[in-house]
Parts: structure tokens; sequence; C-alpha cells
């Protein structure tokens, strides 16, 4: 499917692993695949290491309690962290596969991790909006940030993206159009869609004057659907190799076929999309001679006889005088005799 002349950059739509490898790098592989195979443009998962993020003794989330059972956050996510030569697998199945490998970054180590081995953008989740170190550490790496706002207010996210736009002029990089994103997103697992609030992108967009994409944690495709068509340029959305399998993000993801026609439904509102120029499009043009109308005489028309409606009528075909013009054609006489049925052109007025 190709897109309109003139319209906009397609839709960068990140297929969102996470952490539902479930700490296993052969896992992990297995989704780069179903990724690749749904044509996402991205896949991305997050790399940490628990002592570096939460404490021992940290509550989990409610959602994740739901997921998991009680228990530490801590306990929860070592256990699905991975190393560094997992990460490089990964990095190498991505390329093998045709898809951009992404990663979000929850530390330094982390960012130079993922940058020696070729991550292109910068993810940085909801939770670390107001992290100001790690928004200027990653700001200075000179690559495209993509800023997911969930859980911020307006002047959060306008304070990060300042931070950003600071430690950018700092090192001398020179922000380009695409440079930075903001993902509107609700932190809940699975959002309801009462609580999406998709007008908050327009909101994003007006006043930061930046790219918006949304990060989509309802169930199912539809939100992220109505995003798309809604203006969002990036989009990202969860899946899993089981959505019954046991971790904190399986039950609210795609799964494989899901993620697949999400994807193909984004690529449709994409493309019909447009450039919103209001005008007939070449498949409709055979179509609008068959269905319009034009004028016929109702009866015999003598010549000299005046015009009117009780003489005229408009049928389909339109190839004649058009209905637009029956002012034209009631202040008129017949130039020559017309047959009753006979399709009415310039040339029969007077």
């Amino acid at each position: 499917m190709t897109s309109p002349k003139n319209a906009e950059p397609p839709v960068f739509v990140i297929a969102e692993a996470g952490v539902n490898h479930d700490g296993s790098p052969e896992k992990a592989l297995k989704l780069v695949e179903i990724a690749a195979n749904a044509g996402a443009d991205a896949v991305k998962f997050q790399t940490f290491r628990a002592d570096e993020v939460v404490t021992i003794d940290a509550a989990k989330a409610d959602y994740q309690r739901r997921q998991t059972g009680e228990g530490s956050q801590y306990e929860m996510i070592r256990a699905l962290q991975l190393d560094e030569a997992a990460h490089r697998r990964i990095a190498d199945k991505c390329r093998e596969c045709g898809i951009e490998f992404m990663s979000t970054p929850f530390s330094p180590w982390a960012i130079d991790l993922l940058i020696e081995i070729g991550m292109k953008r910068i993810k940085v989740a909801s939770g670390e909006l107001v992290n100001l170190p790690l928004l200027r550490n990653v700001a200075r790496r000179g690559l495209p940030i993509i800023l997911s706002t969930g859980m911020g207010t307006l002047e959060e996210v306008r304070r990060a993206v300042g931070w950003i736009r600071q430690a950018r002029e700092q090192v001398g990089y020179s922000e380009r159009k695409g440079d930075l994103v903001v993902l509107h997103c609700t932190s809940d697992y699975p959002a309801a869609p009462n609580a999406v609030n998709l007008r908050a992108m327009d909101t994003l967009h007006r006043e930061l004057e930046l790219p918006v994409g949304y990060s989509d944690h309802t169930v199912g495709t539809t939100i992220s659907i109505a995003a798309v068509a809604r203006g969002a340029t990036v989009i990202e959305k969860h899946f899993t190799i089981d959505k019954a399998a046991f971790g904190p993000d399986h039950a609210a993801s795609l799964s494989p076929e899901e993620l697949s026609q999400m994807i193909t439904s984004i690529r449709a509102v994409e493309c019909a999309m447009g450039d919103g120029v209001k005008a007939p499009m070449p498949s409709e043009l055979a179509t609008r001679e068959l269905v319009r109308r034009s004028a016929f005489a109702s009866q015999p028309i003598a010549s000299g006889d005046a015009l009117t409606e009780n003489n005229v009528h408009f049928l389909r075909p339109a190839g004649g005088i058009p209905p637009e013009d029956a002012d034209r054609i009631f202040a008129a006489s017949a130039a020559r005799d017309i047959a009753k049925g006979q399709q009415l052109m310039a040339g029969d007025l007077e």
C-alpha cells in the first residue's frame, strides 16, 4: 500500500516487547521475529539492572500484583532483566530480520550499551519524565528522542522538553524536525477507554509544536487506530507470544495475530488520510458521469417553445446540460425541434 502524494511520513510503529520475554533471551529473539513478520518498524525492549532502578522492598503496582501476585517489585524485575550478551544477540537478530532495534534505558550504563550496539533513537519511559539527570544524559547523545508522558501534567512535559533542548544546546546539537517526539500515554495496564483522552494529543501538539504520538495500554487495537486518524506520528503497543503467560504485561498485550492486524489497519488509515485537498479521485470520475444528471426532454418540444419544468427534467447520466444550469435552461427557448427523451445540449437553447 502506497501513501498518497504529499502525505505525511508513514506512522512509525513500535512493537513493544518490553519484558514479555520473561527473562529468556530465546523468547526475546522470537518476539523480534513476530514484530518483523507483523510489519512493525521497530521492536522495543527494556534495558535495566534491578539494583539501579528500584529498592529491594519497593511495592508492586496494582496491575503487577494482579498479574504476578504479592512480593517486591525488585524481585519481579530482577527476574526480567537481560544481560549484555542477550542484548547483543537481540540487536543482531533485529538486523537479520530487517527491523529497527530499540530498548528503553533506565540508567547511564544502559544508554551506553544500547548506543554501542546500534540503537538509532532513544525512547524515554513515562516514569522518567521528571528524571532530570537521565533526560540530560539522553539528550547529550545526539540521537532522536521519543518521550512518553504517562502520569504527567502539561507543565511537566513542557519542563522535560526544555531540559532536553537545553542539554542538546550545551553539546551543540541542532534539533531537526522529528528529532523529538512526545507520546501521549495513560499509564494504567490495561487503560480503560474513558481514561485515554486522545484529545490531549491535540493539546501537546499545539502547546509544544512537536510531533505527537501515542503509547497505547488499552485492550485491543481500536484506540491505536483512532490515534493514527487523529494525527499520531508514532504508535507504541505491547505484544506477546502468549497473552495468558505469567508476567506483569502479558494480559494487556496484543497477540501476534492482533499485532499484525493492528499494523495493517494503521497502514490503511494513514493511506486514507490523504493530502486534505477536497477533489474527486481519479477512480470516481467514471462513476460521476453515470450518477450525475443532465437535462432531457420529458415530452416533444417544438422549435421556439419555452423550456419549462413541464417539458424538461433531469436524469442520469451526465454529459448534457447539468442541473446546476437549470436557471439558464428555464429562461431559454428551444432552438430546434427536440424529441421526447433527447438529451439537451448547449446548441438546443436560444
